[in-house]
């Protein structure tokens, strides 16, 4: 049997091309080393942030906003709450990357939002706490996405949709040619018209040509029980929220789900890899969160209830990677995300469609190409 489309890595992007991919008709092959949605690569932890006004680049904006109408059709089809509206605000000072770039892109794209001095975002949010200086972009539209609801969500429906799926089978290898591309794995081996590779953390060991512009970077997610005020952080009344506490350095939290005040730092993990990243969560790794909580959210500083280790895959500029193979037009490469990727899913599900079907993209990504990170160049 032929497929028209293999897809190696079925995490955030696989799941959703399988599903865009079968949706459309298309004879889906889709193959993970695990058993989608699991805990070991970057699409676990119970919540993930989805907001609008972007301050990594303004060319984001119109990806998420595409991404919002496709959570919502999916959440229609799956029957299932995949969103949670909560707001977002984004803290850092006004010089801050954080901070500029937010305003930056909700004027850019005209989006609602509110600029908040620290004295509004403790007057509105009591359980943030701002340093003397601090600004923040308030946007109403941001809230949480359930990464294992989603991912499940898109799987369910690919194979309703008549995508094969193969879980707990390892690629061991690929071949391009003339007719299309042949997948080695330990169970077999599989022939494909076209490819595409969203392998994220594994991503340079199943693509060795981008393997040097690659990253991985261990991350904790904390989970926090609130002190006395615990009604501080209910979602009704709590938004997410990504604070830069200091010049290039982040961290980013939920309101309480009734499983705790969730925290985490945005990057400065240790390098690691896949197969050897140290998956237990550290009392360094507590007590460094510990010292922010007391800062600037000191009501949320109470026990310590528990904590996952997930991945980020990151480019040099934090930029993502969906582009066609150096070598062959038959293979895409469809991740990594460096960290903030997950909100844009269902929105790269559907691109990644469309470049296998029609042959180009149906949004602008040439923020994502790779001849930037060959060149050494930066698009941003």
């Amino acid at each position: 049997m032929v497929y028209d489309v293999a897809i190696v890595g079925l995490g955030a992007m696989g799941s959703a091309a399988a599903y865009h991919l079968a949706r459309r008709g298309v004879k889906v092959l889709g193959i993970d080393q695990f058993e989608p949605p699991h805990t070991w690569g970057s699409s676990h932890g119970e919540t993930r942030v989805i907001r609008e006004a972007y301050f990594e680049h303004p060319s984001y904006v119109p990806l998420v906003q595409r991404a919002y109408e496709l959570w919502g059709e999916l959440e229609e089809e799956a029957g299932e709450e995949l969103y949670l509206k909560t707001g977002g605000v984004m803290i850092g000072a006004r010089e801050s990357e954080v901070f500029s770039g937010a305003v930056q892109s909700a004027r850019e794209h005209g989006l609602a939002h509110e600029v908040l001095d620290g004295a509004e975002i403790q007057k509105r949010f009591p359980g943030m706490n701002p340093a003397a200086g601090m600004m923040g972009v308030l946007e109403p539209r941001a809230g949480i996405l359930y990464p294992e609801r989603c991912v499940a969500a898109h799987l369910k429906l690919a194979g309703i949709l008549g995508a094969e799926l193969r879980m707990n089978e390892k690629v061991l290898g690929w071949e391009a040619g003339a007719d299309g591309v042949r997948i080695r794995t330990g169970a077999g081996e599989y022939a494909a018209r076209k490819l595409i590779v969203s392998a994220g953390a594994w991503l340079g060991g199943t693509i060795p040509e981008v393997a040097s512009m690659l990253t991985v970077e261990r991350q904790v997610l904390l989970w926090f029980e609130a002190k006395s005020r615990k009604g501080l952080f209910e979602p009704e009344g709590f938004p997410i929220h990504l604070w830069e506490y200091k010049a290039g350095k982040m961290f980013y939290g939920f309101p309480d789900l009734a499983s705790g005040v969730k925290v985490a730092f945005h990057h400065q993990g240790e390098i690691t890899n896949p197969e050897s990243v140290n998956r237990e969560v550290t009392r360094e790794d507590i007590g460094a969160m510990r010292g922010l909580l007391e800062r600037f959210l000191p009501e949320a500083n109470g026990e310590f209830l528990r904590g996952t280790v997930c991945l980020y895959t990151n480019t040099p500029d934090g930029h993502f990677i969906i582009d066609r193979h150096p070598a062959t037009d038959r293979v895409i490469v469809a991740s990594p995300c460096s960290g903030h990727g997950f909100k844009f899913a269902s929105a790269e599900g559907e691109v990644v469609a469309d470049m296998e079907l029609d042959g180009r993209p149906s949004m602008d990504l040439s923020l994502f190409r790779l001849e930037r990170l060959r060149s050494g160049g930066d698009d941003s």
